[in-house]
């Protein structure tokens, strides 16, 4: 008998979701209780469990696919019985306990960077840093950084990660899923609800030469551990006299989610890249993200590696050869233009990415930066593009008031000042804590429409 699987309902109100991952192909086979599908909203991600023993038949949604209805089919299973076809209707995913955490993803603001990146042309592939010779693989960020982590964590004993929910739970993202099972609980370790107590207790660890890793649930909370991370962390090694180091990564989700209101929606890169003593890294992609964190885990100083939430369901290619190290403090390329340099990191660069599709079909050729690293920042590639397109736009979620991209306007007109030809614009998030109405939210963040003017402007175009 074929029996059709159909879009579940997480909760009562929902009306639509994204199928993020599929765990089978047509031909396995599944039985009762075995993880088919990720199903996300813009709240929450569950696994979706099968509840019927036969084989996949056919999946009819493409994994990545957004706004499916409640009800709508997505995929058949062959079971045994008489021929006919069985719906399964208006499943209550809650009778099966499924693994529920919070997660935010803007399906309606933003489009995935599968969709954006496929439209680039291949010149722009080109500078994608992915070595064709080698084999590379579609990952989420999520997954990325959870290689990156189990990667180290096999090379050198003495990495170890702790954080509220990172074990038992397998992170409030799951980003560290399968990784207790792996490494034990002296590895990967569950904490209080204290940032201000593990954090200090992380930073002593690495004052003793081992590698913590230290999940925040969201940098919002890292607030608490300001102290720590500011002024033992950062500043130990210089007022010991080089005598002491603190090999140390901060990571976890920061900045704007998807309608989580003022208190956890903040963006704290800027703050922390205003600190002697700390590295600080804002990746978009995938491989980026793996890559970088890997380089942060090796780094004999402490390093703020922020990620978002929005991205770790993001898919993106990513070379899966062994022991892929990106450099720290090095800007990448995305795409050659020579009309305006457009400059951003992390979520941003999603942004971007959008805006520079609609510039090419307006006729306007911008180089993209995505900096990655926002301490240290690769001025040496900024300037270079920027004596070549005579124009620059940056473009970043924080607020407006000490940007990123206000230092980096700064330093473009130290440094390039003869070879500009319009002021430096930045697009930012705006002045104001950020609301929970979901018209306001994004009202509230930058945009590609925005970036779009701001070209215009630096072009003098109407």
């Amino acid at each position: 008998m074929k029996t059709e699987i159909l879009m579940p309902s997480l909760s009562p109100t929902m009306e639509e979701g994204s199928l993020a991952k599929w765990y089978v192909s047509p031909g396995d086979k599944v039985k009762p209780g075995d993880i088919i599908a990720d199903i996300e909203t813009d709240k929450a991600l569950m696994e979706y469990e099968s509840i019927e023993e036969g084989t996949i038949l056919d999946l009819l949604v493409e994994e990545g696919t957004e706004n499916i209805k409640v009800n709508s089919l997505i995929a058949i299973i062959e079971t045994e019985g008489s021929e006919g076809i069985e719906q399964k209707k208006d499943i209550d995913l809650n009778q099966n306990e499924p693994a529920l955490f919070d997660k935010s993803d803007q399906t309606s603001q933003v489009k995935t960077e599968a969709n954006v990146i496929s439209r680039v042309d291949d010149k722009e592939k080109n500078h994608q840093e992915l070595n064709e010779n080698s084999s590379t693989k579609q990952l989420t960020v999520r997954e990325a950084i959870n290689s990156a982590i189990a990667e180290e964590m096999k090379l050198d004993e003495n990495v170890f990660l702790m954080g509220e929910e990172v074990g038992e739970y397998q992170g409030a993202y799951k980003v560290s899923q399968g990784l207790l099972e792996e490494f034990g609980s002296n590895r990967v370790i569950d904490t209080p609800i204290t940032e201000h107590g593990f954090t200090g207790l992380a930073v002593g660890a690495a004052f003793s030469g081992i590698r913590p890793i230290v999940e925040f649930m969201t940098f919002n909370f890292a607030m608490q551990a300001l102290d720590q991370i500011v002024n033992s962390a950062a500043k130990t090694n210089y007022m010991s006299g080089g005598q002491i180091n603190c090999p140390i990564v901060f990571r976890g989700p920061n900045g704007a989610a998807a309608r989580v209101a003022a208190q956890h929606s903040q963006d704290f890169a800027s703050l922390y890249a205003s600190i002697p003593g700390l590295k600080v890294i804002q990746p978009f992609s995938a491989e980026d993200a793996k890559g970088l964190l890997k380089a942060a885990i090796r780094e004999n100083n402490p390093v703020v590696f922020l990620e978002n939430e929005i991205l770790y369901g993001k898919s993106f290619p990513v070379n899966i050869s062994d022991d892929q190290v990106i450099p720290i403090g090095k800007a990448k390329t995305v795409s050659i233009g020579k009309d305006v340099t457009i400059i951003s990191y992390g979520i941003g660069m999603m942004h971007t990415l959008e805006a520079n599709i609609k510039l090419k079909e307006l006729g306007i050729s911008a180089e993209v930066i995505d900096l990655r690293t926002i301490r240290p920042i690769d001025f040496e590639t900024i300037i270079e593009s920027v004596k070549k397109t005579n124009r620059c736009v940056t473009v970043e979620e924080s607020f407006p008031v000490c940007s990123i991209g206000s230092y980096v306007g700064s330093q473009i007109m130290i440094k390039a000042f003869d070879y500009l030809d319009a002021p430096v614009l930045n697009c930012t998030g705006k002045d104001v804590p950020m609301p929970y109405a979901e018209n306001l939210e994004k009202a509230a963040l930058t945009s590609p429409d925005e970036i779009i003017s701001a070209v215009k402007k630096v072009l003098y175009k109407n």
